[in-house]
Order: C-alpha cells, then sequence, then structure tokens
C-alpha cells in the first residue's frame, strides 16, 4: 500500500508511515489540483495539512484511495461529502494544536492590550512613544468565548490564571457541562454586551460564516475587542473594518481571513488592528504532534 503526503509534514509523521510494514510513501508538496487528479490513482492514503484542496474531482480520480487524513483540525479543504460517497474515511487531529492555538490567541489579546505590535514598529522608526502607547491590563477584565470546545476550554483557563471573568456561549453543549467545568454559560447576545474581549472558537461551517456581523459587533462594549484564531469567515472582514475605524471597537485581531493569503486589505490600514498568517497552529510541538498522531491513525487503518 502506498501513502501520499501532499503538503508539508514533519518528519515524526513521516517516519512513521516509512516504518510501517508494507506501506510506501511518497511526499509531493505543491501539487497542483490537476497534478493530483493524476497521481492520486496510485495510493490508498492520502494526508494533507491546509493547502491541498480534496475536491471531489480528486476523489473521483482516486480509485484505490481508503483514507484520507487531515493533519489538523479543520476539515473545510476536503470534500467529506465526495468522500463517503465512495466509502473514503476522513480522519483529523482535533486535540494535536489545541494548545498551540489557545497560546496564540492569550498573545494576540496581551498584543492588543499593550499595543506591543504598533510599538514595536515605531521603535523600529526610532521613535520613542511612551504616551501613545499605554495600554490595558487584562486583570478584572472580562473574556467572551464563543465555541467552549479544546480550545475554548484552555483559553478560558488561561484567562482565569490572569484574574479575567469569563463567560462562555455554546448553544451545543449541555449547561450543566460547562457548569462543572466552572464556565459561565450565557446567550450570545450577553456574552457580547457583557465582554470586554470576545475571542471566536468555533469550526467553520454554513451555521458560523458570518456570525460575527456588522450587528453583532455593534451589540459589543464600547472599547471592546476581538480575536479570531478559529477559521476566516466567521468574522465579516468589510463590517470589522467599519467598526474600527469608527471607533466603537478598540481593537481586534485576526489570524485567519476569508481568502487566505488576504493580500493587502483595508483592515491593515487602520493602526487598531493587528494580525498574523494562519500561525494558530504553527509551532513546532503542534506540528509534531499532528503529524505523529494522523500517521498512526492512518497506518493503524490501513494495516488493521
Amino acid at each position: 500500500m502506498k501513502v501520499l503526503i501532499s503538503d508539508n509534514l514533519s518528519e515524526v509523521g513521516v517516519k512513521v508511515f516509512e516504518e510501517a510494514p508494507g506501506i510506501g510513501v511518497d511526499v509531493k508538496v505543491g501539487l497542483s489540483e490537476d497534478e493530483l487528479v493524476e497521481v492520486i490513482g496510485g495510493y490508498e492514503g492520502l494526508v494533507v495539512r491546509s493547502a491541498t484542496k480534496v475536491s471531489s474531482r480528486v476523489i473521483e480520480a482516486a480509485g484505490r484511495l481508503k483514507v484520507i487524513g487531515r493533519a489538523g483540525v479543520g476539515l473545510d479543504n476536503i470534500d467529506v461529502e465526495a468522500a463517503s460517497r465512495r466509502g473514503v474515511v476522513v480522519m483529523n487531529v482535533p486535540g494535536g494544536n489545541s494548545l498551540s492555538a489557545a497560546e496564540h490567541t492569550i498573545a494576540l489579546m496581551m498584543a492588543l492590550s499593550r499595543n506591543i505590535a504598533q510599538a514595536d514598529a515605531s521603535m523600529k522608526e526610532g521613535k520613542w512613544e511612551k504616551k501613545r502607547f499605554q495600554g490595558r491590563e487584562l486583570c478584572g477584565k472580562t473574556l467572551g468565548i464563543i465555541g467552549a470546545g479544546r480550545i475554548g476550554r484552555i483559553v478560558a483557563d488561561r484567562a482565569k490564571g490572569l484574574k479575567m471573568e469569563v463567560v462562555v456561549y455554546d448553544p451545543y453543549i449541555n449547561v450543566e457541562v460547562l457548569e462543572r467545568l466552572g464556565l459561565e454559560p450565557v446567550s450570545l447576545d450577553e456574552l457580547l454586551s457583557r465582554s470586554d474581549y470576545v475571542s471566536i472558537h468555533v469550526p467553520k461551517s454554513d451555521e458560523t460564516v458570518g456570525m460575527i456581523g456588522e450587528e453583532e459587533m455593534r451589540k459589543m462594549k464600547g472599547g471592546a475587542m476581538l480575536i479570531n484564531c478559529a477559521r476566516g469567515g466567521i468574522v465579516d472582514e468589510d463590517a470589522l473594518y467599519r467598526v474600527l475605524k469608527e471607533g466603537h471597537l478598540g481593537g481586534a485581531a485576526l489570524d485567519v481571513f476569508s481568502t487566505e493569503p488576504p493580500g493587502k486589505i483595508p483592515l491593515m490600514e487602520l493602526p487598531n488592528f493587528i494580525c498574523t498568517p494562519h500561525l494558530g497552529a504553527s509551532t513546532r510541538e503542534a506540528q509534531e504532534n499532528v503529524a505523529r498522531q494522523i500517521a498512526e491513525q492512518m497506518v493503524d487503518y490501513l494495516l488493521h
């Protein structure tokens, strides 16, 4: 049996495949859809991260394919419905990069509060603008977390360590479960109106695309800050630009965008906006974890 790795994967994962009896592995990164369609017929397994788009066309061409492994959480780059029709199992590793994504959320929240990026850029221009970059403390502020899954819960735990108040909105988790975790469940409207910071931790779906639009942003407290390290498109970027520019929100930080890479979009002209290029899971530890886990899962499936 053969496995194709079509995105950059930690060597830890490649080694798992190489050491598995009866499994061969090829690494071919950067294939176009046409190129992937041409070669996929020779493989029983396909490993992707976020770059490769596994369309229905790719799946239809994959006559021997048994399993697709996503070295990460989201499956929005894989046509799961088409895979299911062909009897192809789709796997992910939802816990492998949770800690890294949660820590990146906290890092962006702190950077927003203390104007880290702006002050750094100013100093590198030879300036010394202490008064301009006066920040705010996190202690005693309220953090609203939308989505109380693995990452949301880690963010809540770290925020409590910073002596923040935490409220959560997640209609898919039983209220009693949230309360046992020490989390205060609230409605979305209450979360938006109470929170000094709002952080998003939901998957991308038809239900969540555009979930935080202009109406929701205007329900937020004046001067509040918005952070999205989940998936692009959940926050309406055009609406965010308008609300930030007029000063209703104090700031925003995005690690993800509706189109990636986004290019030079209007948000990047605003001094109260900071961004990173989808770095939530980009730590050495996270990439090794997800590579090892997806490789081990796929080997177990293919062999046993």
